[in-house]
């Protein structure tokens, strides 16, 4: 059975990772899309208090 790392490498040289890496680039490179990252991973990390 392939390890975990095996099978995110087969899954990145498939045509659906190809795509789905494309997509988070486009997303990544979008200004409100990554505003909208920070935010979350500021409430993940603790950030957020209210």
């Amino acid at each position: 059975m392939p390890s975990m790392v095996e099978r995110i490498k087969q899954f990145a040289r498939s045509p659906q990772g190809r795509r789905t890496t494309e997509q988070v680039r486009r997303a990544a490179a979008d200004p409100r899309r990554r505003a909208q990252a920070q935010r979350l991973l500021g409430k993940l990390r603790g950030g957020g208090h209210r």
